[in-house]
């Protein structure tokens, strides 16, 4: 299974997304929910450092991934962040409404 964490700060701004794990639909190389996944979340962290300008720290290998947006951003680069993260997250429950079993997603806040 694909679990995806988002944390948010107390006034619902995400402050990172964790994205670890294996669908299991298709043996590796052939799985398309992987590569759905796989490709929203990857759009998501160029989105931010390419297009609103972000140098979120990020971590990335075979099967996880994980993205922390800086501690001090503008106003406007945190408009853009929650554009970037909340399209992303609603591509993974589309994702997730096809393959309820194989995809979790889980919200948090943080203080």
């Amino acid at each position: 299974m694909i679990r995806v964490e988002i944390r948010t700060d107390s006034e619902g701004l995400i402050q990172e997304f964790t994205v670890k794990g294996h669908a299991g639909f298709d043996e590796y190389g052939k799985d398309i929910v992987c590569a759905a996944v796989s490709a929203v979340v990857q759009t998501a962290v160029i989105g931010l450092k390419k297009v609103a300008g972000i140098d979120p720290e990020h971590i990335q290998s075979g099967g996880f991934l994980k993205c922390v947006l800086p501690d001090r951003m503008s106003e406007e680069e945190n408009k853009a962040a929650s554009i970037i993260v909340q399209t992303m997250l609603a591509g993974l429950q589309s994702i997730k409404s096809g393959y309820p079993n194989l995809i979790s997603i889980q919200e948090r806040t943080v203080e």
